[in-house]
């Protein structure tokens, strides 16, 4: 069981923790399959799903005054869906619209808030997406209650939002209209989507940019044409929003950077949470971005290249950075904890401190530790030593004490001890660092296979890091491991008991 028990957790983990900003076209396609093909839905099936298309049910951000309004929906299913109704005027010949809305349609990834839909009734054309429920990144960025937009979340939209310019255009659907902080919605993960309705302009024969002319390409001012590289311009404006949480005229921006006064640009919210290697890596394709000459800024897919790098807590989920809560499943039957397992679930760190010190190390016995004589005799002082001071540290709450005492003997290599990660592992959650703490209560379970300790650390960890279903299928599946190796040992007594009745009642 020792085996299958190791090999659950740590897969099972890597499949959670593994970063998912490392995604090639076809892995983000297939990540969005279970989405519904593209299909037609009826004018009443719409207003139905919207209440008549009430105004109470407006999500874009100009209200009824624009030409095009998107609203909130639900259909039967109980699905919510986003409905961009347009102008009466914009699309008179529906075969051009539907060909239109089918091309985009057929597109789908995890990169984008996905076309599911259409509709045209008589003179309505309507378009029927995902729903997004987490605003945009307009409200996230300019318009914050709670918190600013974290470094770590800044980067990984640039990279998303990258990824899903690349997307399309691998697809053939390399332009985009009005590309601007609207048009990047989150959806229930706290994940940056692209939204698909700006793959369509706004009407057969519209503009495709309605933002103020400073942020427009300045070859669709000369030429009034949207090109891949016009796509580009505007991704480099959006970088700039990313980097000043507010929204700079490029030409502002440009001034600051030639003067090498980008830091005048970064947001305030920022400072101290962000490296200058990686502030003027981000200003430095921003910059390409925004060249004058079309033919000199980036493609969408070298963009990505350079993000990925500069990813930041990749393994950390994007609703945890963004302090989005999440709804927890309810749990059908509750567990049956050891009071170690207890304070886990509430991650009660004052309680687990207070048994794992009532512990202590018995739970090491049995770990082998084989030493040669040299090692005995040259290291094991050390080693030993380490572990005294981290375990008077610990003692004590100095947490960062601990941590560095606990290292040392770590990394000495002469003794393994499953006790040892778990008291570096809440001390690591006592000072605010749970990816690390994670990282510990693994391994005591590689050293340990069957401790329970080591899973409701875990399960504890992943509660700090916001990731409460997870935590809570990690104490799930350890319940049920818990009870298979319980009738285990039960049937094995039976077992015993029988054999030995009989032994003594045979002739």
């Amino acid at each position: 069981m020792g085996g299958r028990c190791s090999k659950l957790s740590l897969c099972w983990f890597h499949s959670r923790l593994k970063g998912s900003v490392n995604l090639e076209s076809s892995d983000l396609e297939k990540g969005a399959k279970n989405e519904p093909s593209f299909g037609e839905f009826s004018l009443e099936q719409l207003k139905t799903a919207t209440n008549g298309f009430s105004s109470d049910n407006i999500v874009s951000e100009h209200g009824e005054k624009a030409p095009n309004v998107v609203y909130k929906g639900k259909l039967d299913n109980d699905r919510w869906i986003a409905v961009k109704r347009f102008n009466k005027l914009a699309w008179p010949d529906s075969r051009q619209f539907l060909e239109e809305a089918r091309s985009v349609g057929n597109l789908r990834s995890e990169r984008l808030a996905n076309l599911i839909g259409c509709c045209y009734e008589g003179d309505e054309r309507l378009l029927v997406a995902e729903f997004m429920p987490n605003e945009t990144l307009a409200k996230h960025l300019f318009h914050w209650e709670k918190q600013p937009m974290k470094w770590a979340m800044r980067l990984r939209v640039a990279l998303y939002l990258a990824e899903a310019l690349d997307y399309c255009s691998s697809k053939g659907r390399a332009l985009y209209h009005d590309l601007n902080a609207y048009r990047i919605l989150f959806d229930k993960e706290g994940n940056p989507r692209l939204s698909c309705f700006g793959m369509m302009k706004n009407s057969r024969d519209g503009k495709s940019y309605s933002t103020n002319l400073a942020f427009t390409p300045p070859e669709y001012l000369r030429t009034g044409r949207v090109t891949q590289e016009s796509v580009v311009y505007s991704f480099g404006t959006l970088l700039l929003d990313l980097l000043s949480g507010k929204h700079i005229p490029p030409s502002h921006a440009l001034d600051l950077i030639r003067g090498k006064n980008f830091l005048m640009l970064m947001d305030s919210a920022l400072e101290g949470h962000f490296s200058n290697d990686d502030g003027t890596e981000l200003v430095r394709l921003a910059s390409r971005c925004l060249q004058y000459e079309a033919r000199e800024r980036p493609n969408a897919k070298s963009l990505a290249t350079s993000l990925m790098s500069l990813q930041k807590e990749a393994e950390v989920p994007s609703h945890v950075l963004m302090g989005i809560a999440q709804e927890t499943a309810p749990s059908t039957q509750p567990l049956s904890l050891t009071p170690f397992g207890e304070a886990c679930m509430r991650l009660d760190l004052t309680a687990i401190l207070e048994i794992l010190e009532k512990i202590g190390y018995k739970d090491d016995e049995g770990i082998a530790n084989e030493l040669s004589f040299q090692m005995w005799t040259n290291q094991m002082q050390d080693t030993l030593n380490s572990k005294k001071h981290g375990d008077t540290a610990f003692r004590a709450k100095d947490f960062t004490t601990a941590i560095d005492c606990y290292t040392q003997f770590i990394d000495g290599g002469t003794m393994v001890s499953p006790t040892v990660y778990a008291r570096r592992c809440l001390s690591y959650l006592m000072t605010d660092m749970p990816q690390e703490a994670l990282g510990d209560a693994m391994q005591a379970q590689v050293v340990s296979p069957e401790w329970p300790t080591a899973l409701y650390l875990q399960a504890a960890c992943l509660y700090s890091l916001g990731m409460e279903n997870d935590a809570q299928e990690t104490l799930k599946d350890w319940h049920k491991l818990g009870s298979q190796k319980e009738q285990k040992l039960n049937n094995m007594y039976s077992f015993t008991f029988c054999f030995n009745f009989l032994t003594f009642f045979s002739p």
